[in-house]
């Protein structure tokens, strides 16, 4: 599979919260959500469980623009949340991936890591 192939197929599961953890491998690794730990959380298990916890908070996403290179590539999408304390908005988080043996290896990620903590409390 290309990488848009991987990317477009793991999008379209992440928005129907299913069928997107085929396209991870084994030993992926993550980091996002606390940019002061820069060490990457690494498994596809570990990474399963915070898209367990990630998809009760939103309701839709959709990739906005994304931009390839080889085994590289940027993504821009939109999610919209639904909040524990009632809040319902739409934020954008920058995804950069890295493709490695035919899967998806790795993911950062960057959003208004504040106005996320905010709403969760």
């Amino acid at each position: 599979m290309t990488t848009k192939e991987l990317l477009d197929n793991y999008y379209k599961g992440l928005a129907q919260k299913q069928g997107w953890d085929e396209f991870i491998s084994d030993d992926f690794k993550f980091v996002g959500g606390d940019m002061t730990k820069t060490d990457p959380i690494v498994g596809k298990e570990a990474y399963k469980g915070i898209i367990k916890r990630f998809s009760q908070l939103f309701n839709t996403m959709k990739v906005k623009q994304a931009i390839i290179e080889g085994d590289a590539a940027c993504v821009i999408a939109t999610y919209s949340y639904s909040f524990p304390n009632g809040k319902i908005m739409n934020g954008d988080v920058a995804e950069i991936w890295r493709i490695k043996n035919g899967k998806l290896d790795a993911l950062t990620i960057f959003f208004d890591t504040l106005t996320f903590q905010l709403n969760t409390k």
